[in-house]
């Protein structure tokens, strides 16, 4: 749901609705939000990511088209609509309806509400995370560019952001294309600002025959590996049960537009076409749990990444 009811400056909120074709041949993302810097001046926004082509484009909406329902999650944004279960698009360039059925929501206990666990109640997080779908089946079709594509069966995958300013240092990536169905991973490891400095923070999860493997700073995990080169990325994570490998290469990526302060001033680059191997094994024994390769992988590495270094 909406975030920043009251909130008039210096804030962003923004849901990220990845789609891949049943033959994933198309990929894009959709990118609803709202912008507010620091004297007040307010934008809603559309960004269109298209992964295949690695193009992008940002269409600019008064503020006042931007329309949250304040009992669920029903975004609209002028004639365009967003939800968890359907979203509905109305721009120069593309136009049409999709509906997600078996929709993956990470777990939420009481004490945790969100991916981002305790953090959630800390009120001065420069940037909050959560998940509306690890997972869900498509149907409908989409007229892109004149051109219609049907998305009927295919996989589609749901985040959100709010907050003001991205972190200084951060990768993500997420995939649920793996030869396995019903198989969905996405990481994140982040530059965190906090009351006596700044750590390093990470929200992992892997999505496996309806059971989540979970890999958090603040749940006791460890990132014991971290290697970041021009060619490629290699991480690891550790919990007192599983240790998680994850290496990708990195792919050509995309320009999209970022908050800063609130604004969308900012850049960051994403690839839609990564490769993200996984293996998932027993820290005691070693023994190997689940091993794959994640096609349409969403790369986005911003920032220093020395930074996020274990130490």
């Amino acid at each position: 749901m909406y975030q920043g009811w009251g909130i008039n400056r210096t804030y962003f909120e923004g849901w990220y609705f990845k789609v891949v074709s049943a033959d994933e041949s198309r990929a894009f993302a959709f990118i609803p939000g709202i912008s507010m810097n620091e004297s007040g001046d307010k934008q809603a926004f559309i960004q269109v990511l298209d992964g295949k082509k690695k193009t992008a484009s940002f269409f600019e909406f008064d503020a006042s088209a931007f329309r949250p329902d304040g009992r669920s999650f029903t975004v609209s944004i002028g004639n365009n609509f967003f939800s968890a279960n359907h979203i509905k698009l109305d721009l120069p360039s593309v136009s049409g309806e999709l509906a997600f059925t078996g929709t993956k929501e990470w777990p939420n206990p009481w004490y945790a509400p969100g991916i981002m666990g305790p953090y959630t109640f800390a009120p001065f997080m420069e940037c909050n995370h959560g998940i509306v779908s690890l997972d869900h089946s498509i149907s409908g079709s989409l007229e892109i560019n004149g051109e219609k594509t049907d998305f009927t069966g295919g996989r589609g995958y749901t985040e959100k952001d709010w907050g003001h300013t991205f972190p200084s240092a951060y990768i993500w990536m997420q995939s649920n294309h793996f030869d396995i169905p019903g198989v969905s991973f996405k990481a994140s490891v982040a530059r965190i600002p906090w009351l006596t400095g700044n750590f390093t923070g990470f929200i992992t999860g892997l999505l496996l025959n309806d059971s989540l493997f979970r890999f958090t700073e603040y749940g006791g995990a460890r990132l014991t590996r971290l290697v970041v080169t021009e060619t490629g990325v290699e991480i690891q994570f550790r919990n007192k049960r599983h240790t998680l490998s994850v290496s990708a290469p990195r792919d050509m990526a995309t320009p999209l537009a970022s908050p800063i302060r609130g604004f969308m001033g900012g850049r960051i680059e994403e690839s839609m076409t990564s490769a993200i191997s996984l293996v998932l094994s027993e820290a005691s024994t070693g023994n190997v749990i689940f091993t794959g390769k994640g096609r349409n992988g969403s790369i986005e590495i911003s920032g220093d990444a020395k930074t996020l270094m274990p130490r």
